[in-house]
C-alpha cells in the first residue's frame, strides 16, 4: 500500500508513534489509509450538515476495515460573496481548495481518497486535487436542497430571489413580496435546488464516473442521501484494498470521461461555469481538450431536460423523481455514438452496464430525444473577432427570440459601474451591455454576474437586452448572457475596443459573436489603448492574477512563467 510509506519498518517507529496519539492501535497498520475531504463550513447551506456526512464515512470506513482520517478544505458561498468584493475571491478558491487536496493527501502518502463537496469551485477544485494525487477517489456530494414555495404553492429558488430585486426596484414587487421570496426560496440545507453550478458539476461526476448514482439528484438531509453516503465509503475502502490501477483517478476521468460529461451536460443545459471547470479538469488530467469541441458535442446533443433557472417550476428533486442523471444517459445513449458507453466507472462496472434497464419516469421532466426542447444541447461555445479564442452562452437560458440579436454597445469597466448604470436605466431595449476587465487576470478572479442578469430580466428586458463579459455567470444566470471572452480585456482582447454604441451581433446557432466595427476604427482604438486597472490590495489576488490564465484554457494557473 501507498502508506506503507509512513507506517512499515523499524525506521517507521516515530511515525508509528504520532499516528498512535490519535488513536490508532496495532492491528490498524495493516489497513488502508484513507483520505476524507470534507468541505464543511456553517456559512454555506449546502456545506453546515456536511461535518454530519464526516461521521457517518468515518463510521462505514472503519466498519469496511479501513483507517478514516478527515481534513477540511475552504469554501466560499458565492450567492453570499455575490455583487461585492466578496466574488472575486470565489474561482481563485478552486485553486487553495486543490493545492490543499494535493498537500494533504501526498504529504501523508493515504491509499485512496472520499470527497464531499457540494458547492460552486469546491467540487471542481477537489477534482482537480484529486486528479494530481491519482489515487482510487470517489465522490458524494452533501446533495441538493428542496425548491422553495410561495404561499400560494409557486416553486421558487435562489434565482427568484435575484430576479425579485429587479421587480422590487422597478416597483412591480412590494416589500411584503420580496420578503416572502426572501424567507422561501432557500428552505433547507443543500446545493441550491436548480440546475445551477453546484448541481451541474455533481450531476456530471455521475457522467464521468467518479460518483454513485444519485449523487446530483438525491436531496440533502433524507435517508436515502445517508445511504448514499455509506455507500461510497464502503466502497473506496473496496478500491483501496483491491490496489487495482484501473481505478485510480486518471484512469476514471480520462478523455473518454470527459467527452461523457459534455454530452450529458448539454442534454441537460448545465450551467456555463461547467466549460471552465471541465476545460481545467482536462488539464490536470494531461488531456489537451481543444473548447472548438463543445460545439461538435452540442450540434449532435438533443436537450432534453430544462431545470430552473431555464424552467422555473422543475429542480433537481424532480429529475431525481423522473429517473435521475442515469435516465438522461439512457435516453441520450439511443443515438449511437455519442456517449462511450465502455467507460469505467468507479464501482467497477461500464457506463454501459450502469444505465443498462434505466428508464425516464416522467416525461414531463425528462423528455425524450423525440421531443426535446432543442435538438442542439444546451451549451455553445461562440467565436469571432469579439471572441477569437472563444465565448460561452447558457443557450438553455436565453428567453424569447434572443438566439440572434444585434444590439448598441453601452460598456462598462466593472460589475459595479454596470449595476449602477443599470438600475438608473441607462440600458435600454436594444442595448448590448459590455462589462470589462472582470476576466480571471483582470478581475481578478473572473467574477459571476448574476446580479445584472437577474436585474436585466427584473426589470422585463431580457428580451431586448444581452449581456457581454469576460466575467462569468452563476448556473441560476438566464438570458441571453454571454461570459468567458477569451482574449480578455486585461491581456488586450477586442472587448477592451468596444465603444458605446458600437454594433454587436449574437448568432448562437451560427456559434457567432462580432463586433460590426472596420478594422481602420479599431487599429486607431488599440494605439491610444490605456487599459482599465482594478485596484487589487490582497497579496493573494495579485499572484493570482500574474499567474492566472484566461477563461479559455479553463483559468488554470501556470506553473512556468
Amino acid at each position: 500500500m501507498r502508506s506503507d510509506i509512513i507506517k512499515k519498518g523499524f525506521d517507521k517507529a516515530p511515525h508509528r508513534s504520532l499516528l498512535r496519539a490519535t488513536g490508532l492501535k496495532d492491528e490498524d497498520f495493516d489497513k488502508p489509509f484513507i483520505g476524507v475531504a470534507n468541505s464543511y463550513i456553517d456559512i454555506i447551506p449546502g456545506h453546515f450538515f456536511l461535518h454530519e456526512y464526516g461521521e457517518i464515512v468515518k463510521e462505514a470506513i472503519r466498519e469496511a476495515g479501513g483507517v478514516p482520517f478527515v481534513f477540511n478544505t475552504i469554501g466560499v458561498d458565492d450567492g453570499i460573496a455575490m455583487g461585492h468584493e466578496g466574488m472575486l475571491y470565489s474561482l481563485p478558491s478552486r485553486e487553495i481548495i486543490a493545492d490543499s487536496i494535493e498537500t494533504v493527501m501526498n504529504a501523508h502518502q493515504l491509499d485512496a481518497m472520499i470527497c464531499i463537496p457540494n458547492c460552486d469551485k469546491i467540487v471542481p477544485g477537489m477534482i482537480m486535487g484529486a486528479l494530481r494525487v491519482n489515487v482510487p477517489t470517489i465522490f458524494v456530494s452533501g446533495g441538493p436542497m428542496a425548491a422553495g414555495h410561495k404561499k400560494d404553492g409557486t416553486p421558487i429558488d435562489l434565482a427568484t430571489a435575484f430576479e425579485a430585486v429587479g421587480k422590487h426596484a422597478e416597483g412591480k414587487m412590494t416589500d411584503e413580496e420580496l420578503l416572502e421570496i426572501e424567507c422561501e426560496a432557500c428552505p433547507s440545507g443543500g446545493s441550491c435546488s436548480g440546475m445551477f453550478t453546484a448541481n451541474s458539476m455533481n450531476t456530471l461526476c455521475e457522467a464521468m464516473g467518479i460518483a454513485l448514482p444519485g449523487n446530483g439528484t438525491i436531496l440533502a438531509m433524507t435517508p436515502e442521501r445517508i445511504e448514499l453516503v455509506k455507500a461510497a465509503a464502503r466502497r473506496v475502502v473496496e478500491m483501496a484494498k483491491a490496489e487495482d490501477p484501473r481505478f485510480k483517478m486518471k484512469n476514471i476521468l480520462n478523455e473518454k470521461a470527459i467527452h461523457n460529461a459534455f454530452v450529458v451536460d448539454m442534454a441537460m443545459g448545465g450551467s456555463s461555469n461547467t466549460v471552465l471547470h471541465l476545460l481545467a479538469i482536462a488539464r490536470e488530467s494531461d488531456i489537451n481538450y481543444k473548447i472548438e469541441n463543445i460545439n461538435k458535442i452540442a450540434d449532435k446533443v438533443a436537450h432534453i431536460t430544462k431545470i430552473s433557472p431555464s424552467k422555473s417550476d422543475v429542480h433537481m428533486d424532480d429529475v431525481n423523481r423522473a429517473g435521475g442523471v442515469n435516465a438522461v444517459m439512457c435516453e441520450v445513449a439511443k443515438r449511437t455514438g455519442l456517449l462511450n458507453l465502455d467507460s469505467l466507472m468507479i464501482t467497477g462496472e461500464t457506463l454501459a452496464q450502469r444505465i443498462d434497464g434505466c428508464e425516464i419516469l416522467d416525461e414531463d421532466i425528462i423528455h425524450t430525444n423525440e421531443n426535446a426542447y432543442s435538438q442542439v444541447g444546451g451549451l455553445s461555445i461562440l467565436f469571432g473577432n469579439l471572441a477569437l479564442e472563444g465565448a460561452v452562452v447558457k443557450t438553455a437560458g436565453i428567453t424569447g427570440n434572443m438566439k440572434q440579436f444585434k444590439g448598441t454597445a453601452i460598456c462598462f469597466n466593472s460589475q459595479q459601474e454596470a449595476l449602477a448604470g443599470i438600475m438608473s436605466h441607462k440600458v435600454k431595449a436594444g442595448n448590448v451591455v459590455i462589462i470589462r476587465y472582470e476576466g480571471p487576470k483582470g478581475g481578478p478572479g473572473m467574477q459571476e454576474m448574476l446580479a445584472p442578469t437577474s436585474l436585466i430580466m427584473g426589470m422585463g428586458l431580457g428580451e431586448s437586452v444581452a449581456l457581454v463579459t469576460d466575467g462569468r455567470f452563476s448556473g441560476a444566470t438566464r438570458g441571453a448572457s454571454i461570459g468567458h471572452v477569451s482574449p480578455e480585456a486585461a491581456e488586450g482582447g477586442l472587448i477592451a475596443f468596444v465603444e458605446d454604441g458600437d454594433e454587436i451581433e449574437l448568432d448562437t446557432d451560427k456559434h457567432l459573436l462580432q463586433l460590426n466595427v472596420d478594422e481602420a476604427t479599431l487599429a486607431q482604438r488599440r494605439a491610444a489603448w490605456k487599459p482599465y486597472k482594478n485596484e487589487v490590495k490582497s497579496k493573494w489576488l495579485k499572484r493570482y492574477s500574474l499567474l492566472v490564465t484566461n477563461a479559455s484554457q479553463g483559468a488554470i494557473l501556470k506553473t512556468e512563467l
